[in-house]
């Protein structure tokens, strides 16, 4: 049976992808061989530009697990990548048609199946894309889930995002998806580090989140990344920093249900927004 794609407002632009193909739980079958000549180029002047870009602004866990991802001249095949992912971390990648609604997105990741868009931006979207396509996905996220602690913070994360869909705090959780797996920041040996995907599939934002002065850069809390709304078309007033994967591991073990209550009532803050109990850090 096929399924319906996001439900976004009359004002919002509609999800792109295929989802007459997609099974109920929204994965369907990567069709590589509608790959075109034009698509793997695309994905290859990505590839090489974005990893030109990585030293002195990546993790380190990211740099050193990119290659897992494979051939870098052509979109790969998600079943190669999962011969090396599964055997890792236990995760593998599922494709899906675009972006999928909240609850069928946590239940993949509870169960450490990584939805993987797989259709990729033309070439006047070289620059910029409003949707996640299979670059993103496939460079920004994948190679992370090679790591050990990531992987089941990752897994974590879906699982209590499944709870918070029962509690109506989706939105909520939604944000630390989007300071820490999208947008998030790492202090190791060297200085600030980018881990989040958004950050390390988009030349501009990584710049930008690394190197720029404008944006404040926060030690991670959760209430505080809780409560603060993001852009999504601009780069990050606002990044949350951690130390380690395992101190961001820990940091969500316990029941977020009480974090859900007092962060309604604290309120939400704008994404520039700087309050007193912020722990902010500095380049050097």
């Amino acid at each position: 049976m096929a399924v319906e794609p996001v439900v976004y407002g009359a004002s919002e632009r509609p999800p792109r992808g295929d989802y007459a193909r997609a099974h109920d739980d929204y994965t369907c079958a990567q069709d590589w061989a509608a790959y075109t000549t034009a698509d793997h180029d695309t994905y290859r002047r990505l590839y090489e530009r974005q990893s030109a870009l990585l030293p002195g602004m990546a993790c380190d866990a990211f740099i050193e697990a990119l290659p897992s991802l494979g051939a870098c001249d052509h979109i790969p095949r998600f079943e190669e990548v999962n011969a090396r992912l599964k055997p890792a971390t236990g995760w593998e990648l599922v494709a899906v048609p675009g972006l999928i609604p909240e609850r069928p997105f946590f239940e993949l990741l509870a169960h450490r199946r990584f939805p993987v868009t797989d259709w990729i931006r033309k070439p006047e979207e070289f620059d910029y894309i409003v949707e996640p396509d299979v670059f993103h996905d496939l460079f920004g996220h994948v190679p992370l889930l090679f790591d050990p602690v990531f992987a089941d913070y990752v897994q974590r994360y879906g699982a209590g995002g499944l709870k918070a869909h029962d509690l109506g705090a989706g939105e909520l959780l939604s944000r630390l998806y989007w300071y820490t797996i999208e947008f998030g920041l790492i202090q190791q040996r060297g200085g600030l580090r980018a881990y989040g995907a958004g950050i390390l599939s988009s030349s501009g934002e990584l710049r930008h989140s690394v190197t720029s002065q404008k944006p404040q850069r926060i030690a991670l809390d959760l209430l505080r990344c809780m409560r603060t709304r993001y852009k999504i078309d601009d780069y990050q007033a606002t990044y949350f920093v951690i130390d380690s994967f395992a101190q961001l591991f820990e940091m969500t073990a316990p029941d977020f249900t009480p974090f859900y209550a007092s962060v309604r009532s604290a309120g939400e803050l704008a994404a520039e927004a700087s309050i007193a109990s912020d722990s902010r850090i500095t380049l050097g």
